[in-house]
């Protein structure tokens, strides 16, 4: 049978072997918490540039439906009420965003 001491030195070893793996596993853990910030923000910037890109469209879909010159009148009068609705949608949008930053 083991000795005490020989136990004891035992546990010792096993105690540093855990304390090592222990702070191997933190430094990944911290790695990984920077890799997911990382991709939280390049998320964050593509999700962004979508919206952008979106409101981009919107305002040249109201350009060019302005712009067409062979419309009647009933044509001209539905897309001055899409018109009014879009530009309701950017103020409810703009209002949202006012709130948020509050």
């Amino acid at each position: 049978m083991a000795t005490l001491s020989t136990q004891m030195n035992i546990i010792v070893e096993k105690t540093k072997n855990l304390i090592q793996l222990c702070d191997a596993l933190q430094e990944e853990n911290d790695l990984l918490k920077l890799e997911v910030q990382s991709l939280q923000v390049a998320f964050q910037t593509s999700t962004d540039k979508v919206k952008q890109s979106e409101e981009k469209l919107k305002a040249m879909a109201v350009a060019k439906s302005l712009e067409e010159p062979n419309t009647d009148n009933a044509a001209i009068n539905e897309k001055i009420l899409d018109t009014k609705q879009k530009i309701n949608d950017f103020v409810r949008e703009i209002d949202r965003c006012i709130g948020l930053l509050k």
